[in-house]
Protein backbone atom coordinates (compact mmCIF):
# COMPACT_ATOMS: atom_id res chain seq x y z
CA UNK A 1 0.00 0.00 0.00
CA UNK A 2 1.43 3.43 -1.07
CA UNK A 3 2.41 5.43 1.87
CA UNK A 4 0.47 9.22 1.84
CA UNK A 5 0.82 12.06 3.32
CA UNK A 6 -1.11 15.30 4.42
CA UNK A 7 0.52 18.43 2.93
CA UNK A 8 0.03 21.19 6.06
CA UNK A 9 2.60 23.95 5.33
CA UNK A 10 2.21 26.49 2.92
CA UNK A 11 6.25 25.66 1.65
CA UNK A 12 4.69 22.23 0.99
CA UNK A 13 1.66 23.78 -0.43
CA UNK A 14 3.91 25.74 -2.70
CA UNK A 15 6.09 22.63 -4.14
CA UNK A 16 2.58 20.72 -4.57
CA UNK A 17 1.79 23.86 -6.88
CA UNK A 18 4.15 24.17 -8.75
CA UNK A 19 4.46 20.31 -9.27
CA UNK A 20 0.88 20.60 -10.01
CA UNK A 21 1.27 23.41 -12.58
CA UNK A 22 3.91 21.24 -14.63
CA UNK A 23 1.20 18.28 -15.07
CA UNK A 24 -1.16 18.39 -18.10
CA UNK A 25 -4.89 17.86 -19.02
CA UNK A 26 -7.72 17.89 -16.81
CA UNK A 27 -7.70 18.45 -12.74
CA UNK A 28 -9.56 16.27 -10.65
CA UNK A 29 -10.31 17.28 -7.10
CA UNK A 30 -12.42 16.03 -4.17
CA UNK A 31 -13.32 17.51 -1.03
CA UNK A 32 -13.98 15.38 2.56
CA UNK A 33 -15.86 17.33 5.21
CA UNK A 34 -16.94 16.26 8.55
CA UNK A 35 -21.05 16.68 7.90
CA UNK A 36 -22.77 15.34 10.88
CA UNK A 37 -19.64 15.65 13.20
CA UNK A 38 -18.90 19.47 12.96
CA UNK A 39 -20.97 22.42 12.83
CA UNK A 40 -19.21 23.87 9.94
CA UNK A 41 -19.40 22.16 6.27
CA UNK A 42 -15.63 23.41 5.32
CA UNK A 43 -13.32 21.52 3.86
CA UNK A 44 -11.07 19.05 6.45
CA UNK A 45 -9.13 17.52 3.39
CA UNK A 46 -8.39 18.39 -0.36
CA UNK A 47 -7.43 15.68 -3.09
CA UNK A 48 -6.06 16.59 -6.29
CA UNK A 49 -4.70 14.72 -8.91
CA UNK A 50 -3.16 15.77 -12.43
CA UNK A 51 -1.15 13.60 -14.69
CA UNK A 52 2.46 14.07 -14.99
CA UNK A 53 2.26 15.23 -11.28
CA UNK A 54 0.55 12.69 -9.02
CA UNK A 55 -2.00 12.75 -5.99
CA UNK A 56 -1.85 15.84 -3.28
CA UNK A 57 -3.56 15.59 -0.51
CA UNK A 58 -3.94 19.17 1.34
CA UNK A 59 -5.19 19.86 5.15
CA UNK A 60 -7.26 23.14 5.19
CA UNK A 61 -7.36 23.97 8.59
CA UNK A 62 -3.45 23.89 8.63
CA UNK A 63 -2.73 25.93 5.62
CA UNK A 64 -3.07 29.94 5.71
CA UNK A 65 -3.94 30.29 1.98
CA UNK A 66 -4.44 28.16 -0.91
CA UNK A 67 -3.43 30.90 -3.34
CA UNK A 68 -0.47 29.04 -4.92
CA UNK A 69 -3.03 25.98 -5.96
CA UNK A 70 -5.63 28.48 -7.52
CA UNK A 71 -2.85 30.11 -9.64
CA UNK A 72 -1.34 26.53 -10.61
CA UNK A 73 -5.02 24.72 -11.27
CA UNK A 74 -7.11 27.38 -11.84
CA UNK A 75 -7.78 28.18 -15.28
CA UNK A 76 -7.69 24.04 -15.96
CA UNK A 77 -10.48 21.95 -16.11
CA UNK A 78 -11.56 20.28 -12.97
CA UNK A 79 -12.74 16.83 -12.84
CA UNK A 80 -15.53 16.75 -9.91
CA UNK A 81 -18.52 13.65 -8.54
CA UNK A 82 -21.35 15.90 -7.76
CA UNK A 83 -19.41 19.18 -7.91
CA UNK A 84 -22.58 20.86 -6.39
CA UNK A 85 -21.60 19.48 -3.19
CA UNK A 86 -18.01 20.02 -3.27
CA UNK A 87 -18.04 23.74 -4.64
CA UNK A 88 -19.17 25.33 -1.68
CA UNK A 89 -16.30 24.53 0.54
CA UNK A 90 -14.14 24.58 -2.40
CA UNK A 91 -14.71 28.52 -2.47
CA UNK A 92 -15.02 28.73 1.49
CA UNK A 93 -11.26 28.10 0.99
CA UNK A 94 -10.22 30.52 -1.94
CA UNK A 95 -10.58 27.67 -4.36
CA UNK A 96 -12.60 28.58 -7.75
CA UNK A 97 -12.84 26.88 -11.11
CA UNK A 98 -13.64 28.08 -14.55
CA UNK A 99 -15.01 25.43 -15.94
CA UNK A 100 -15.76 21.80 -14.82
CA UNK A 101 -17.00 18.01 -15.54
CA UNK A 102 -18.89 16.85 -13.56
CA UNK A 103 -18.96 13.05 -13.20
CA UNK A 104 -22.24 12.35 -11.61
CA UNK A 105 -23.85 14.61 -13.79
CA UNK A 106 -22.37 13.27 -16.80
CA UNK A 107 -23.29 9.63 -15.88
CA UNK A 108 -27.01 11.11 -15.08
CA UNK A 109 -27.43 12.61 -18.58
CA UNK A 110 -26.11 9.29 -20.25
CA UNK A 111 -28.84 6.83 -18.19
CA UNK A 112 -26.34 5.41 -16.15
CA UNK A 113 -28.66 3.22 -13.77
CA UNK A 114 -26.33 3.93 -10.68
CA UNK A 115 -24.43 7.39 -10.39
CA UNK A 116 -22.48 7.29 -6.95
CA UNK A 117 -18.90 7.52 -7.53
CA UNK A 118 -18.07 4.06 -6.79
CA UNK A 119 -20.43 2.70 -8.97
CA UNK A 120 -19.29 4.94 -11.84
CA UNK A 121 -15.78 4.39 -11.47
CA UNK A 122 -17.09 0.60 -11.37
CA UNK A 123 -19.33 0.80 -14.82
CA UNK A 124 -16.76 2.98 -16.52
CA UNK A 125 -13.27 1.66 -15.80
CA UNK A 126 -13.98 -2.05 -14.20
CA UNK A 127 -12.25 -1.12 -11.05
CA UNK A 128 -13.68 -1.53 -7.33
CA UNK A 129 -13.55 1.42 -4.76
CA UNK A 130 -13.90 0.94 -0.53
CA UNK A 131 -16.54 3.10 0.14
CA UNK A 132 -15.42 2.36 3.94
CA UNK A 133 -14.65 5.75 4.95
CA UNK A 134 -17.31 7.97 3.16
CA UNK A 135 -19.02 8.43 6.52
CA UNK A 136 -15.63 9.18 8.79
CA UNK A 137 -15.27 12.17 10.66
CA UNK A 138 -12.69 13.93 8.46
CA UNK A 139 -11.77 16.72 11.02
CA UNK A 140 -9.84 13.38 13.05
CA UNK A 141 -5.52 14.33 13.38
CA UNK A 142 -3.90 12.22 12.40
CA UNK A 143 -6.15 11.09 9.77
CA UNK A 144 -5.44 6.79 9.41
CA UNK A 145 -3.30 5.58 6.54
CA UNK A 146 -6.42 3.79 5.35
CA UNK A 147 -8.50 6.96 5.15
CA UNK A 148 -5.78 8.47 2.87
CA UNK A 149 -5.55 6.24 0.93
CA UNK A 150 -9.17 6.05 0.67
CA UNK A 151 -9.23 9.68 -0.28
CA UNK A 152 -6.45 9.50 -2.73
CA UNK A 153 -8.51 6.78 -4.51
CA UNK A 154 -11.34 9.12 -4.98
CA UNK A 155 -9.38 11.02 -7.62
CA UNK A 156 -6.97 9.13 -8.64
CA UNK A 157 -9.13 7.25 -11.01
CA UNK A 158 -11.70 10.48 -11.63
CA UNK A 159 -9.76 11.55 -14.88
CA UNK A 160 -9.84 8.02 -16.66
CA UNK A 161 -13.46 8.11 -15.64
CA UNK A 162 -14.12 11.67 -17.30
CA UNK A 163 -12.76 10.42 -20.75
CA UNK A 164 -14.64 7.65 -20.57
CA UNK A 165 -17.61 9.10 -19.97
CA UNK A 166 -17.04 12.46 -22.37
CA UNK A 167 -16.94 9.71 -24.90
CA UNK A 168 -20.30 7.97 -24.19
CA UNK A 169 -21.71 11.61 -24.46
CA UNK A 170 -19.77 12.17 -27.71
CA UNK A 171 -21.05 8.90 -28.75
CA UNK A 172 -24.87 10.11 -27.66
CA UNK A 173 -24.79 13.52 -28.83
CA UNK A 174 -25.06 14.82 -25.44
CA UNK A 175 -21.88 17.09 -25.38
CA UNK A 176 -23.81 20.24 -25.76
CA UNK A 177 -25.95 18.98 -23.20
CA UNK A 178 -23.50 18.05 -20.73
CA UNK A 179 -21.68 21.37 -21.59
CA UNK A 180 -24.95 23.71 -20.65
CA UNK A 181 -25.50 21.65 -17.18
CA UNK A 182 -21.59 22.46 -15.98
CA UNK A 183 -21.90 25.48 -16.14
CA UNK A 184 -25.39 25.52 -15.15
CA UNK A 185 -23.38 24.15 -11.69
CA UNK A 186 -20.48 26.73 -12.06
CA UNK A 187 -23.41 29.65 -12.54
CA UNK A 188 -25.75 28.80 -9.55
CA UNK A 189 -26.03 31.56 -7.03
CA UNK A 190 -25.81 31.04 -3.45
CA UNK A 191 -29.25 29.80 -1.46
CA UNK A 192 -30.67 32.06 0.46
CA UNK A 193 -31.13 31.18 4.14
CA UNK A 194 -34.50 29.68 4.90
CA UNK A 195 -37.10 31.49 6.45
CA UNK A 196 -37.68 29.99 10.13
CA UNK A 197 -34.74 27.23 9.41
CA UNK A 198 -35.92 25.81 13.32
CA UNK A 199 -39.37 24.58 11.42
CA UNK A 200 -37.26 21.92 9.96
CA UNK A 201 -37.05 20.00 13.56
CA UNK A 202 -37.80 16.81 13.09
CA UNK A 203 -41.00 15.87 14.67
CA UNK A 204 -42.50 19.56 15.17
CA UNK A 205 -45.33 18.38 13.69
CA UNK A 206 -46.35 16.83 16.68
CA UNK A 207 -46.15 20.30 18.80
CA UNK A 208 -49.32 22.19 18.85
CA UNK A 209 -49.63 26.27 19.73
CA UNK A 210 -47.66 28.91 19.01
CA UNK A 211 -47.02 29.50 22.56
CA UNK A 212 -44.86 25.81 21.78
CA UNK A 213 -43.77 27.12 18.55
CA UNK A 214 -41.84 29.86 20.00
CA UNK A 215 -40.38 27.98 22.95
CA UNK A 216 -39.17 25.27 20.00
CA UNK A 217 -37.78 28.55 18.17
CA UNK A 218 -36.01 29.48 21.42
CA UNK A 219 -34.46 25.83 21.72
CA UNK A 220 -33.52 25.42 18.35
CA UNK A 221 -31.72 29.19 18.62
CA UNK A 222 -29.83 28.17 22.06
CA UNK A 223 -28.62 24.71 20.28
CA UNK A 224 -27.64 26.54 17.23
CA UNK A 225 -25.40 29.06 19.01
CA UNK A 226 -24.23 26.27 21.17
CA UNK A 227 -23.21 23.92 17.97
CA UNK A 228 -21.83 27.40 16.12
CA UNK A 229 -19.32 28.21 19.05
CA UNK A 230 -18.60 24.70 19.72
CA UNK A 231 -17.93 23.62 15.89
CA UNK A 232 -20.23 20.33 16.41
CA UNK A 233 -22.85 19.30 14.51
CA UNK A 234 -26.27 20.21 16.22
CA UNK A 235 -27.81 16.60 16.47
CA UNK A 236 -24.53 15.27 18.53
CA UNK A 237 -25.48 18.22 21.04
CA UNK A 238 -29.02 17.25 21.75
CA UNK A 239 -30.77 15.43 19.08
CA UNK A 240 -34.09 16.66 17.04
CA UNK A 241 -36.24 14.08 18.65
CA UNK A 242 -34.53 15.08 22.24
CA UNK A 243 -35.79 18.64 21.81
CA UNK A 244 -39.78 17.77 20.49
CA UNK A 245 -40.06 15.59 23.84
CA UNK A 246 -38.92 18.27 26.20
CA UNK A 247 -41.35 20.46 24.16
CA UNK A 248 -43.80 17.99 24.33
CA UNK A 249 -43.27 17.29 27.99
CA UNK A 250 -43.88 21.33 29.15
CA UNK A 251 -41.50 21.01 32.27
CA UNK A 252 -42.79 23.17 34.71
CA UNK A 253 -38.73 23.87 36.42
CA UNK A 254 -35.29 23.19 35.29
CA UNK A 255 -35.49 19.86 37.73
CA UNK A 256 -38.57 18.62 35.51
CA UNK A 257 -36.45 18.89 32.36
CA UNK A 258 -33.94 16.87 33.88
CA UNK A 259 -36.70 14.33 34.41
CA UNK A 260 -37.63 14.17 30.99
CA UNK A 261 -36.07 10.57 29.98
CA UNK A 262 -36.17 11.43 25.72
CA UNK A 263 -34.21 14.47 26.28
CA UNK A 264 -30.97 12.50 25.32
CA UNK A 265 -28.06 13.61 24.27
CA UNK A 266 -24.48 14.55 25.53
CA UNK A 267 -25.05 18.40 25.59
CA UNK A 268 -28.68 17.31 27.93
CA UNK A 269 -27.58 17.47 30.95
CA UNK A 270 -24.51 19.13 31.18
CA UNK A 271 -25.82 22.60 29.32
CA UNK A 272 -29.30 22.26 31.38
CA UNK A 273 -29.29 25.75 32.27
CA UNK A 274 -28.79 27.22 28.22
CA UNK A 275 -31.53 24.59 27.27
CA UNK A 276 -34.27 25.91 30.58
CA UNK A 277 -33.36 29.57 29.94
CA UNK A 278 -34.06 29.07 25.81
CA UNK A 279 -37.50 27.19 27.34
CA UNK A 280 -37.98 30.24 29.50
CA UNK A 281 -37.36 32.86 27.04
CA UNK A 282 -39.80 31.59 24.14
CA UNK A 283 -42.68 31.32 27.16
CA UNK A 284 -41.98 34.69 27.47
CA UNK A 285 -41.78 35.63 23.50
CA UNK A 286 -44.46 38.27 22.88
CA UNK A 287 -43.89 38.12 18.81
CA UNK A 288 -45.73 34.05 18.49
CA UNK A 289 -44.47 32.33 15.81
CA UNK A 290 -47.84 31.83 13.38
CA UNK A 291 -48.40 27.99 13.26
CA UNK A 292 -47.28 27.87 9.60
CA UNK A 293 -45.53 30.23 7.04
CA UNK A 294 -47.53 31.29 3.58
CA UNK A 295 -46.18 28.72 1.24
CA UNK A 296 -44.82 30.43 -2.21
CA UNK A 297 -45.31 26.85 -4.30
CA UNK A 298 -47.89 25.15 -6.06
CA UNK A 299 -50.28 23.48 -4.26
CA UNK A 300 -49.94 19.79 -4.80
CA UNK A 301 -50.98 18.05 -8.21
CA UNK A 302 -53.43 16.02 -6.13
CA UNK A 303 -55.47 19.15 -5.57
CA UNK A 304 -55.41 20.79 -8.95
CA UNK A 305 -58.14 19.36 -10.41
CA UNK A 306 -60.42 21.44 -8.00
CA UNK A 307 -58.07 24.37 -7.74
CA UNK A 308 -57.72 24.83 -11.64
CA UNK A 309 -58.84 22.19 -13.70
CA UNK A 310 -57.34 23.96 -16.83
CA UNK A 311 -53.84 23.44 -14.87
CA UNK A 312 -54.83 20.38 -14.45
CA UNK A 313 -55.43 19.17 -18.24
CA UNK A 314 -52.31 20.95 -19.13
CA UNK A 315 -49.82 19.51 -16.31
CA UNK A 316 -51.65 15.65 -17.29
CA UNK A 317 -51.53 16.25 -20.86
CA UNK A 318 -47.69 17.03 -21.20
CA UNK A 319 -46.26 14.92 -18.44
CA UNK A 320 -46.12 11.81 -20.41
CA UNK A 321 -44.91 13.32 -23.42
CA UNK A 322 -42.06 14.77 -21.72
CA UNK A 323 -41.34 11.59 -19.72
CA UNK A 324 -41.66 9.45 -23.20
CA UNK A 325 -38.99 11.97 -24.34
CA UNK A 326 -36.50 11.37 -21.54
CA UNK A 327 -36.69 7.60 -22.10
CA UNK A 328 -35.79 8.24 -25.49
CA UNK A 329 -32.72 10.10 -24.55
CA UNK A 330 -32.00 7.55 -22.21
CA UNK A 331 -31.81 9.90 -18.78
CA UNK A 332 -33.84 10.56 -15.65
CA UNK A 333 -36.90 12.81 -16.69
CA UNK A 334 -35.77 15.20 -13.99
CA UNK A 335 -32.45 16.29 -15.77
CA UNK A 336 -34.54 16.83 -19.10
CA UNK A 337 -36.15 19.01 -17.09
CA UNK A 338 -37.23 19.27 -13.38
CA UNK A 339 -40.70 18.37 -12.87
CA UNK A 340 -40.98 22.05 -10.78
CA UNK A 341 -40.58 24.03 -13.72
CA UNK A 342 -43.32 21.77 -15.48
CA UNK A 343 -45.75 22.78 -13.19
CA UNK A 344 -44.97 26.11 -12.85
CA UNK A 345 -45.12 26.66 -16.29
CA UNK A 346 -48.75 24.55 -16.31
CA UNK A 347 -50.10 26.56 -13.91
CA UNK A 348 -49.82 29.58 -15.10
CA UNK A 349 -48.89 29.37 -19.00
CA UNK A 350 -47.87 32.48 -21.29
CA UNK A 351 -51.15 34.01 -22.72
CA UNK A 352 -50.42 32.70 -26.19
CA UNK A 353 -48.68 29.32 -26.41
CA UNK A 354 -46.54 28.51 -28.57
CA UNK A 355 -43.02 26.85 -28.58
CA UNK A 356 -41.21 30.02 -28.39
CA UNK A 357 -43.48 31.42 -25.58
CA UNK A 358 -43.25 28.36 -23.58
CA UNK A 359 -39.91 28.35 -23.98
CA UNK A 360 -39.34 31.45 -22.84
CA UNK A 361 -41.36 31.19 -20.04
CA UNK A 362 -39.34 27.85 -19.37
CA UNK A 363 -35.96 29.97 -19.23
CA UNK A 364 -37.11 32.39 -16.92
CA UNK A 365 -37.61 29.47 -14.94
CA UNK A 366 -34.15 28.71 -15.02
CA UNK A 367 -34.36 25.75 -18.04
CA UNK A 368 -31.20 25.92 -20.21
CA UNK A 369 -31.35 26.01 -24.18
CA UNK A 370 -31.03 22.35 -24.52
CA UNK A 371 -33.63 21.33 -22.32
CA UNK A 372 -35.79 23.94 -23.87
CA UNK A 373 -35.22 22.72 -27.68
CA UNK A 374 -36.14 19.52 -26.20
CA UNK A 375 -39.40 20.09 -24.43
CA UNK A 376 -40.78 23.24 -25.58
CA UNK A 377 -42.63 22.14 -28.81
CA UNK A 378 -43.89 18.77 -26.80
CA UNK A 379 -45.36 21.14 -24.10
CA UNK A 380 -46.43 23.77 -25.90
CA UNK A 381 -48.86 21.26 -28.12
CA UNK A 382 -49.74 19.18 -25.20
CA UNK A 383 -51.10 22.73 -23.37
CA UNK A 384 -53.20 23.64 -27.03
CA UNK A 385 -54.36 19.85 -27.43
CA UNK A 386 -55.60 20.10 -23.45
CA UNK A 387 -58.13 22.74 -24.18
CA UNK A 388 -60.06 20.47 -26.90
CA UNK A 389 -59.49 16.87 -25.16
CA UNK A 390 -59.96 16.26 -21.89
CA UNK A 391 -57.50 14.24 -19.77
CA UNK A 392 -59.09 10.76 -19.58
CA UNK A 393 -60.15 9.97 -16.21
CA UNK A 394 -59.17 6.56 -14.76
CA UNK A 395 -62.63 4.37 -14.66
CA UNK A 396 -64.43 3.78 -11.46
CA UNK A 397 -64.51 0.74 -9.91
CA UNK A 398 -67.53 -0.79 -9.81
Amino acid sequence: MAEYTVIADDAELERAAALLASGSGPVAVDVERASGFRYSQRAYLIQVFRRGAGVFLFDPPALSTFAPLQAAIGEAEWVLHAASQDLPSLREAGLDPVSIFDTELAARLLGHARVGLGAVVEDTLGIVLAKAHSAADWSTRPLPQSWLEYAALDVEHLIDVRDALAQELEAQGKVEFAAQEFQAVLDRPVKPPREDPWRRLSGLHAVRGRRALAVARALWTAREEYAREQDVAPGRLVPDRALVAALIADPRSKQDLARVKDFTGRASRSQLDRWWAAIEAGRAEQTLPPDRLPGDGLPPPRAWAERNPPADARLKAAKPLVEQRAEELSMPTENLLTPDLLRRVAWAPPAEITAQTVGEALAGLGARPWQIEQTAQLIAQAFVDSVHEPPVQPPTAS
